[in-house]
């Protein structure tokens, strides 16, 4: 039976953040649409949209176009638009505790000190929806985190990362086409 998913990859509008490490989850976004052959077109509910069907399921991929620590308002609208229950609703997001490089798929959890995860919960009023974490480690100086996520990636780092936003993708479409605890298994393993 097709099912509808959503697939949401979080960043900050506009072409000044375009490349930035907190861009990780619309670099996701974007190769993903790529690798179905769809293009980002609609615009509704604060979000670039593309569809596309995978693993015989219909998608919806979104990118927020409000700012990372106001995304909850986008994906809570188009979750009750397209009806979407929460274990067909996939964020995909950067995060500082990973290193640059890594990736974890969760089930479930708390915002971790994501702004946009953070925004997320509150206008879901759940915590229960799947996310896939992009590791794009820290900074050396704790108080420089908001420079760091803003900063653009080094060229050398730049090979990590379209490393990692492939694996991303794959990890995703193991998602639509196995479900979740497949996924895990195979994208937490790496």
């Amino acid at each position: 039976m097709q099912q509808k998913y959503l697939i949401a990859g979080l960043g900050n509008p506009g072409p000044r953040y375009a490349n930035t490490r907190h861009n990780l989850g619309f670099l996701a976004a974007d190769a993903l649409a790529d690798s179905l052959g769809a293009a980002f077109r609609k615009k509704s509910s604060f979000s670039l949209l593309a569809e596309a069907t995978c693993a015989g399921n219909e998608l919806v991929i979104a990118k927020p176009q409000l700012f990372m620590n106001r995304s909850g308002e986008a994906i809570g609208q188009l979750v009750r638009y397209l009806n979407i229950e929460p274990e067909r609703l996939l964020v995909v997001v950067d995060d500082a505790d990973l290193p640059l490089g890594r990736i974890r798929l969760r089930k479930q959890g708390s915002a971790g000190g994501h702004n946009g995860l953070k925004s997320v919960i509150d206008h879901l009023g759940s915590r229960e929806f799947p996310r896939l974490r992009l590791g794009m480690g820290r900074p050396a100086d704790a108080e420089g985190m908001i420079n760091h996520v803003l900063s653009d990636f080094s060229r050398e780092e730049r090979v990590i990362v379209k490393e990692i936003v492939q694996r991303a993708v794959e990890t995703i479409h193991c998602f639509l086409q196995y479900g979740i605890d497949q996924a895990m298994n195979s994208c937490n393993t790496l």
